[in-house]
């Protein structure tokens, strides 16, 4: 059984350690937040200039001055404060955030990510991906496995414009868990229900199984 959007982003919540300053991106890992254990300090980063982000707020609570990076109305942590999108990325640039969830497009076997456009389609911008990539220290990547029309989207390569060279650490799928390593993507936990098979099968590049692989736990 693959999984869905919401397992994904619980499963990612686990590599998210108290302390941490957290950047979400847009889509699935914005769903990280709502499992982030409440023992544990996080402090949440936008890059429009915001640390502390709180959870979506209720239809009667919403503020439309006050926004993520994506546009999506938020609410405010305690201990939350508002800078300039100078001195947001003067903090991702500077190192100070210790993980980045980033959607992709493609991820290739040496970490790296194409996740702003497709050749030919309208596209804004490449926006913080860029800084993002590069500054945290951490960067984990939240996709489905394979594309609508069931093509891989970990390649050996990647052919889409890139974001950022050799940085991505994990990549978190509806079918896997695959660490870049130098000898590629390692398969170290596998979605409830998926074989190996069908995980190297749905891979455009060579699979190497982990001797200490397991099946996803939620607990």
């Amino acid at each position: 059984m693959a999984l869905d959007r919401n397992q994904i982003a619980q499963r990612i919540s686990q590599e998210v350690e108290d302390g941490f300053v957290v950047n979400l991106g847009i889509g699935i890992p914005t769903l990280v937040a709502n499992f982030i254990p409440k023992d544990k300090f996080v402090m949440l980063q936008s890059e429009n200039g915001l640390l502390g982000m709180g959870p979506f707020p209720s239809e009667a609570g919403i503020d439309a001055d006050l926004i993520n990076a994506g546009k999506q109305t938020i609410t405010t942590a305690a201990g939350a404060s508002f800078f300039s999108s100078a001195d947001s990325f003067a903090m991702i640039r500077g190192g100070h955030v210790n993980l980045s969830v980033l959607g992709a497009m493609q991820v290739d076997q040496k970490g790296s990510i194409a996740n702003w456009m497709i050749p030919g389609k309208m596209v804004k911008g490449m926006g913080g991906a860029m800084d993002l990539v590069a500054g945290a220290r951490r960067v984990i990547v939240a996709m489905t496995h394979t594309d609508k029309k069931g093509n891989p989207k970990l390649l050996s390569e990647c052919n889409l414009p890139l974001t950022g060279i050799n940085c991505v650490n994990r990549i978190v799928t509806n079918m896997a868990v695959m660490e870049v390593t130098t000898k590629g993507f390692e398969l170290i936990e596998l979605a409830p229900g998926v074989t190996e098979a069908e995980v190297i099968e749905a891979t455009g590049a060579q699979v190497i199984i982990s001797s200490k692989l397991k099946e996803i736990s939620f607990s």
